[in-house]
């Protein structure tokens, strides 16, 4: 029977506590959000859907075609511009999602004899761009300059070195400085995933890159997405112009793909705009996290200390992880919950994000219901 092993894979998942299924919410949810990644709570910002309603006004529902065709608008270019200056970097390339953007960074700047060295915890976009690319991958252990360091010194030829900036489980930051040094000795480039630190880390949100003194480097090549803490949609490369130059040629994710959406470039440019005039936001956002970690662990919870605004709190198993998630959702709030195969060490856990506009008392409601409901 066609797809047959389909129904092997279903029952092996439900044995291991492990089916996901979708949820549809509702557009005025009831429900404390602690599971999107709306860090700076600008998604429903009103400059901000102004700003995606002006730009289907003017430019329409879609883009119309892939960018080397009718998919590049003025709107486009502009925010370019403008990502690459707020974020330091000479230019950037606008991508229909941030997981397009990462394919098209790996896959471009990994060339046939090349080497690519891999944090074992980056996310999957990373690792897909790492299997489709034409050079060897190497995965090495987490956070571990010297690892990198290690396993470029056993290549004679071009390599690339590619790591989160914030891991998206953990919420744990990568050792920027260190791994751009290990790169650098060995003639390397660093290519590196900043959808967790742009709006977050940083001077006034401009991300972990600028934060660590690399951004504008010549061997620096940093992606981010606009659907977290810009609240938007699609993704970007920031790099040298020659680097962006080289991925409007040669990166089939860009070259292939139709632009994004005027709406989702136009609430981005006004999110980028608000965050010029807010740079608060930022520390915000870094301050609830702390408190939000602060709070768990004094309540007897195993919970990892955030380097910028996610916040992981362990779970005993996957099943366990749903269910605790489940009640939570029951008694008002709403989490993320981890499980393998998305997690790299196997380990289940609640997976909560600190946003700018929550106030004092919510975050204490959220830590009393999920210490209540806890397995």
């Amino acid at each position: 029977m066609a797809f047959g092993w389909i129904d092997e894979q279903d029952r092996a998942r439900r044995e291991a506590g492990l089916v996901r299924v979708l949820r549809s919410r509702p557009a005025d949810s009831p429900l404390l959000d602690l599971a999107s990644n709306d860090y700076l709570g600008l998604a429903r910002h009103p400059e901000v859907t102004e700003g995606a309603a002006r730009a289907a006004r003017t430019w329409g529902g879609g883009a119309t075609g892939s960018r080397l065709v009718t998919g590049t608008t003025e709107l486009h270019a502009e925010l370019e511009r403008e990502l690459a200056g707020f974020c330091g970097f000479e230019a950037a390339l606008v991508f229909s999602s941030g997981y397009a953007a990462n394919l098209a960074a790996v896959t471009a700047l990994a060339p046939h004899g090349s080497l690519v060295v891999s944090d074992a915890g980056n996310h999957a976009s990373l690792i897909d761009g790492c299997r489709l690319a034409r050079g060897t991958t190497q995965v090495v252990a987490h956070a571990e300059p010297d690892a990198v360091r290690k396993a470029l010194a056993t290549h004679d030829g071009p390599a690339v070195a590619v790591s989160d900036t914030v891991f998206s489980v953990d919420g744990d930051a990568a050792p920027l400085a260190a791994l751009a040094e290990a790169c650098r000795e060995h003639g390397a480039g660093l290519v590196v995933d900043d959808a967790h630190g742009l709006g977050v880390l940083g001077e006034g949100g401009r991300g972990a890159p600028y934060a660590a003194g690399l951004a504008g480097r010549d061997d620096v090549v940093a992606t981010v997405t606009l659907s977290k803490s810009l609240g938007a949609q699609g993704g970007a490369v920031l790099g040298p112009a020659r680097v962006i130059g080289h991925l409007v040629n040669a990166a089939r994710t860009f070259i292939f793909d139709t632009g994004l959406a005027p709406a989702a470039a136009g609430a981005a440019r006004a999110a980028l705009t608000l965050l010029r005039r807010e740079p608060e936001r930022a520390a915000r956002a870094r301050a609830v996290a702390a408190e939000l970690h602060a709070r768990l662990t004094a309540s007897g919870l195993e919970a990892v200390r955030p380097d910028a605004a996610v916040v992981s709190v362990r779970a005993p198993a996957p099943e366990a992880a749903v269910r605790w998630a489940a009640d939570c959702r029951t008694a008002g709030l709403s989490v993320g919950c981890f499980r393998p195969p998305s997690v790299p060490d196997g380990v289940s856990r609640l997976r909560l994000t600190a946003r700018a506009d929550l106030s004092g008392e919510q975050i204490a409601h959220a830590v009393r219901v999920i210490g209540e409901t806890r397995p």
